[in-house]
């Protein structure tokens, strides 16, 4: 991967004379790399990070496993662009497993979640089966340690 998209994964935020003082590249360099990865769909968009446990909200997350029969012509594409375009759905993978489907979904309650998993998700055509498993705690999400992260200790190996 480009160490530029590397770095911005990273750092956001630093601007592209900060990315170039890191990268040894001129800046107009640097800015005409991102407009292009822009451009070409390569960087979709940019996102914070946040600690649900220090902000004022509610949110019930959950993480759903999805079995589905893969539609003629359409593979798996078809049912996943369906279920990627649900509100509740934040992230939508094809896994490979037991399971076809991995999304992860938001409501401001569980009987939110459940109903979006029993009215919308379970009446899919091509859906056989579903795994809700609900989130209770955030310890790191993407790369990024939540509080009190830093003091984990790594586990000892004895021979």
């Amino acid at each position: 991967m480009d160490p530029l998209l590397k770095l911005l994964e990273e750092h956001a935020l630093r601007t592209p004379a900060d990315l170039s003082k890191m990268l040894n590249l001129p800046a107009d360099e640097v800015q005409r790399r991102i407009k292009q990865y822009e451009d070409d769909k390569v960087i979709l968009g940019y996102k914070a990070v946040i600690n649900d446990d220090k902000v004022d909200t509610d949110l019930v997350k959950a993480v759903i496993e999805v079995k589905i029969q893969p539609e003629r012509e359409g593979g798996f594409d078809r049912i996943a662009k369906r279920i990627a375009k649900f509100d509740e759905v934040t992230s939508l993978f094809l896994m490979s497993g037991g399971y076809d489907l991995l999304i992860f979904v938001e409501g401001r309650n569980l009987r939110e979640v459940a109903q979006f998993v029993a009215e919308k998700l379970a009446t899919l055509a091509g859906v056989t089966s579903t795994g809700t498993h609900f989130m209770l705690k955030t310890y790191k999400e993407q790369a990024v340690m939540m509080e009190g992260g830093e003091d984990f200790e790594r586990l000892k190996i004895s021979p």
